[in-house]
């Protein structure tokens, strides 16, 4: 009797499902962690920049803790995209914008539960600290899951029209490079999509959820893109390592049957 094979038994198959994983739990978990802004410099032992652009002060590099997991995400998108298309991409960007719905849902959900007594007044004691160090966790926990529906929204529209050119620019660079350039068309599309979902998340946000002077939010996305241009730079060797490393789990000639494929897929 011939064995049937599985889906699994294929490895563009299971490769697609690892890329997959990491890329939608990175996404989700950006957004959750999104809530804490924190100071690179002071994160790193420096002084405050103190910038000063478009007439806004004291600017630096005060940002979302998302932009941890962002920059997989950058990665992630540029390996799919080279291996099984705008089609491959595009249908892990819907699934992740519908995951992240789901799971702020959910979370509003558990937000609305009303509390124990003594999980909200006893738990958050830490030891060998005061006994009101967390008054009220059931508050704490609100403020950290409970995110402003102004923000989820600009978040997730940013989220979804970078990915989209980020594809769009993705697959012009290479229609004009063929297989040649990597750093080009991965470094390149990231740059432009980023730019893009820079000051889109803030204009949603805050200029219309959160009356932001247009200035303002101008200045603090030509900081937020700084460090994500920055970024995209430092990561191009990351891509020309996940080639190497995927290259050589598919085979060679497998490999580039894919990279063939995504072209037109």
């Amino acid at each position: 009797m011939t064995k049937v094979a599985h889906f699994l038994d294929f490895k563009e198959n299971k490769l697609f499902f690892l890329l997959a994983g990491f890329f939608i739990t990175n996404a989700i978990i950006a957004e959750f962690i999104g809530v804490k802004i924190f100071s690179l410099e002071k994160t790193l032992g420096w002084e405050s920049l103190n910038w000063t652009i478009l007439g806004v002060e004291g600017l630096g590099f005060d940002m979302t803790a998302g932009v941890l997991a962002w920059p997989i995400v950058f990665v992630m998108t540029d390996v799919i995209n080279e291996y099984y298309g705008h089609r491959g991409v595009k249908f892990l960007s819907y699934m992740a914008a519908g995951l992240i719905i789901f799971a702020f849902v959910v979370i509003y959900g558990a937000i609305a539960l009303t509390p124990n007594d003594w999980w909200q007044s006893i738990s958050g004691v830490v030891e060998g600290q005061d006994e009101s160090s967390i008054g009220d966790m059931n508050l704490a926990f609100s403020k950290i899951y409970g995110q402003g529906l102004w923000i989820i929204v600009g978040s997730l529209v940013a989220f979804l029209i970078g990915q989209i050119i980020d594809v769009f620019t993705f697959h012009k660079i290479k229609a004009v490079t063929g297989e040649k350039k990597v750093w080009l068309r991965a470094t390149g599309s990231t740059l432009v999509s980023q730019f893009i979902d820079s000051f889109v998340v803030l204009f949603i946000a805050f200029y219309i959820g959160a009356d932001w002077d247009l200035v303002r939010v101008l200045a603090i996305g030509a900081v937020n893109y700084t460090y994500k241009f920055g970024m995209a730079i430092l990561l191009t060797p990351l891509i020309y390592l996940a080639h190497y490393i995927i290259d050589n789990y598919l085979g060679q000639t497998t490999a580039e049957r894919l990279k063939a494929q995504a072209v037109n897929l």
